[in-house]
């Protein structure tokens, strides 16, 4: 027996087992997270005796006797300056490693008052943040300090709309660990579930038998292929990856599910895993794109393996590049990478007493969800409700079903609510990486550095599922001539199935991969004919009603020589290094495919409550929709409230993916506030209860192998450069990024996506990886080389705004361009620091990569 004080509350627990455990599950104390259970995170940071320490490093055993501290154990002078102080520097993002922040943050002020920045970096050192770039996060802390000294108060904020840097929406939640993700959820009679995956990444499984596991203690459910009432097999475009891989199938990679268990604790699910026997004819896989596509591969879906052919053909590029005063040709490679995001997947079903099930997610939208569980089940969509939760980061790897169809299918199958929360082991394993790509790039032009042409050929391994590969593809192609005005271009793209883990929808959508290795031939190029990188970008630059290379005529509000312009003294002056690049990235779905925002708005309780499946994943969406509102209708916004996504409440407004939901359901919810305003001249807000205005944006677009002289591809593009500075060791000292956002709607909101794309941007670059040894991930949490706060560089925001379109007043996409010129921006910096030419990625021989 052993006695432990947490918050000065004297817990008395039985038998020894983790601390991380025993908080999250038994005492329910849900501030702290599991981020990874291995110690890398620290989302699960406490106080014990005043040290921050990891719970998940820790036994019950190991602190009784000592006294533990959450964030729920903060004084209420300690809370309030923590929730205003990150609010007020923008600290707040997906809000998932927030506490275990403000734990690091306590232990580090309450020894050291007055903290120096260099202090606050290294003592949040074991601390990980995938969303903001520990900027803001920094300086929310240093705040937090001033305000317990009894410098600084913490004033109300004035002013909400457009431009306006307003608090988060949901900052005090997410610093208090008051918000509900998934997996701080807990229900009456809740069963716990787990999943057993295949040994091997190709097998044919020959039997499984699960009869020790059904009668194992606390065992209410063992399910198999053959339980499954409705589709077996799921996917966004292609319904190739099976919800369980039956008896008599090949296993496609090591991810894929063989059995669900379903029992009273995690502990007995887990023990009910080891006892089921699967015999299997372990099989040769195929690794890469290469191998895939040799003529006497065998198919790993019945199709064959090319899964997708993208091509991109304008004007005549072979006989441009003939005359062609220089031409530049490389081949390229980049990695699979992992998302990690914080949170991992977590999902929640509850049956309901009329044959339906509810069905708690923490994903990107709640909309794909019930469409897949719907079809599994073969149920209607009455009855199939998908709740949104807070959603700890996602980067696209959360558009995909994960967990969210196996905690379904039990939970019905048991007539119990069933969690199932995948390990960060399981995570790493299971959900779609970033493409690796192969490229191989020609670029021409003439002796004045115009250019004239690029031939290009992109393979991409999309892994052993579609999942959003053909898209992802189509991307890399249509924006690898980046945003420039390149007469010809002949580009061919292959999306190829191997049985490495899936690729699917990552920050950039492809975009990354191929304007590292286009913006690394056009420095190339420039120093052919004679001029700078900047130069060369410059002269080539897209500008309002010239072509790109899809053939659209770009728009007015088209600023990629104001983001240069807005860099040129920083990369022209900067003595030892300096690295440059551009790139454009799509807002929407866009190539004809449906992409529509809808919101529904309805006065509740004297509240204009903005209804919308807009999923926020870290972005803010919930802040922008507040900021519209109030810009329309002038209500304050103690008096407009966003609703969680949910498939019974929400219009359904499209994936937030494609850097589309500020510009589509920001326009939708625009529409449905000018109505509200229209019924508000002649009526009060109390009068108009009940009231519903809806709002709706359609993107127009036309499709890929359309016929027109000048396809509108999409509705919008965002335009960036990025600058990168070494210091005299070779180590990134200052990135300077300057985005066209059309309209900042809350210019801290994108400072902070901003920063946090650039620190993504840098470990690609320099460190991150995903290494596969026959197609079996050898990378822990901790290793995948994420960066942390010490090795974070001085960042330097610029915001551009250049577009008069009354659309969501002039917003575009952030959220994916944020990532896309850091890395050839940093490749273009070791260029000029040693002369090297590094042509994969992450980039060797830095200091960073050993």
């Amino acid at each position: 027996m052993f006695n432990i004080d947490i918050n000065d509350t004297v817990y008395t627990v039985q038998e020894d087992m983790k601390l991380l455990d025993f908080l999250r599950d038994e005492a329910q104390i849900t501030s702290l997270k599991n981020g990874c259970g291995e110690g890398s995170c620290g989302a699960c940071m406490l106080l014990m005796d005043g040290k921050a320490m990891r719970a998940c490093l820790l036994t019950v055993a190991k602190v009784a006797g000592k006294k533990l501290t959450t964030v729920e154990g903060l004084s209420e002078r300690e809370r309030e300056a923590y929730v205003w102080a990150f609010a007020q520097a923008g600290a707040v993002q997906c809000g998932f490693c927030i506490p275990g922040m403000v734990i690091s943050a306590k232990a580090l002020i309450d020894k050291v008052p007055n903290p120096t920045p260099q202090e606050i970096k290294q003592s949040i050192r074991g601390n990980i943040c995938r969303c903001t770039g520990y900027v803001k996060i920094e300086k929310g802390i240093m705040l937090a300090a001033q305000v317990l000294r009894g410098e600084l108060q913490a004033n109300a904020q004035s002013g909400a709309g457009i431009g306006t840097s307003i608090h988060r929406v949901d900052a005090r939640e997410k610093v208090l660990g008051t918000g509900h993700y998934v997996d701080d959820m807990h229900v009456d009679q809740m069963l716990h579930a787990a999943v057993l995956r295949t040994k091997y990444p190709r097998a044919l499984v020959k039997a499984i038998d699960i009869s020790a596991a059904r009668v194992y203690p606390g065992v209410e459910a063992v399910l198999t292929a053959e339980d499954i009432p409705g589709d077996h097999d799921h996917g966004h475009i292609f319904h190739d990856w099976p919800t369980l891989v039956s008896v008599g199938q090949e296993t496609r990679y090591i991810g894929d599910a063989l059995v669900l268990v379903a029992a009273q604790t995690k502990k007995q699910a887990r023990e009910a895993l080891a006892l089921i026997k699967v015999d299997y004819e372990e099989l040769e896989p195929i690794l890469s794109p290469t191998q895939a596509l040799e003529e006497q591969a065998y198919s790993i879906h019945p199709k064959g393996n090319l899964l997708s052919t993208t091509k991109i053909n304008r004007g005549n590029a072979q006989e441009a590049l003939a005359k062609s005063a220089h031409v530049v040709t490389h081949h390229y490679s980049t990695p699979p990478t992992e998302h990690a995001f914080m949170e991992p997947e977590s999902a929640l079903g509850i049956p309901q007493a009329d044959g339906g099930i509810i069905i708690y997610v923490a994903d990107q939208s709640v909309y794909d969800d019930q469409h897949g569980i719907m079809a599994m089940l073969g149920l209607p969509a009455e009855k199939v409700r998908v709740i949104s939760k807070l959603v700890g980061g996602g980067f696209g790897g959360k558009e995909d079903l994960s967990v969210q169809h196996h905690a379904a299918l039990l939970a019905m199958k048991t007539q119990k609510p069933v969690k199932l929360t995948l390990s960060r082991k399981e995570s790493l394993l299971v959900h779609p990486k970033r493409h690796a790509m192969e490229l191989d790039i020609t670029t021409g032009c003439d002796a004045n550095g115009r250019l004239t042409a690029m031939v290009a050929k992109i393979v991409a391994d999309t892994g052993a599922y579609a999942s959003l590969g053909t898209a992802v593809l189509q991307r890399a192609c249509t924006h690898a001539s980046g945003p420039y005005q390149i007469a010809n271009v002949d580009i061919t793209g292959l999306c190829v199935y191997t049985n490495n883990p899936p690729a699917g929808a990552f920050r950039g959508f492809g975009v990354p991969q191929s304007a590292f290795a286009a913006e690394t031939n056009l420095d190339l190029l420039a120093e052919k004919v004679g001029i700078s990188p900047w130069e060369i970008r410059y002269l080539n630059a897209l500008e309002p009603g010239m072509v790109n290379s899809t053939g659209q005529i770009t728009d007015e509000g088209t600023a990629i020589k104001e983001t240069l312009l807005a860099v040129r003294e920083v990369y022209e002056n900067h003595p030892y290094a300096a690295g440059i690049a551009s790139c454009m990235k799509n807002t929407g779905i866009g190539v004809g495919l449906p992409d529509t925002g809808r919101v529904k708005l309805k006065v509740l309780k004297g509240k204009a409550v903005v209804l919308t499946s807009a999923a926020c994943i870290g972005q803010g969406f919930a802040t922008i929709a507040t900021q519209i509102v109030h810009e329309a209708t002038g209500l304050p916004i103690q008096l407009i409230e966003v609703g969680a996504p949910d498939t019974a409440l929400t219009p359904n407004s499209g994936t937030t993916t494609a850097s589309r939901q500020t510009m589509f359901s920001g326009e939708a919810v625009r529409q449905a506030s000018l109505k509200l305003q229209q019924a508000l001249y002649n009526s009060s807000l109390e009068k108009l209860e009940g009231s519903e205005f809806d709002g709706e944006y359609f993107g127009e677009t036309d499709p890929m192998n359309s016929e027109k002289l000048n396809p509108v591809s999409h509705v919008a593009y965002s335009y960036a450069t990025q600058v990168v500075l070494l210091d005299e060791q070779g180590k990134v000292e200052r990135v300077v990024a300057a985005h066209d956002v059309g309209r900042a709607i809350n210019p801290k909101a994108i400072e902070g996506q901003i920063e946090g794309g650039v620190t993504m941007g840098l470990g690609y670059a320099l460190r991150e990886d995903f290494p596969l040894e026959k197609g079996v991930p050898t990378a822990k949490f901790g290793t995948l080389g994420l960066f942390r706060s010490t090795e974070v560089p001085e960042i330097e925001c610029i915001i551009i705004e250049k577009n008069s379109s009354p659309l969501a007043y002039g917003a575009k996409g952030v959220g994916e361009i944020a990532s896309i010129p850091t890395a050839p921006a940093v490749a273009s910096a070791y260029y000029k620091f040693d002369g090297k030419l590094r042509c994969s990625l992450p980039l060797q021989g830095t200091p960073y990569k050993k």
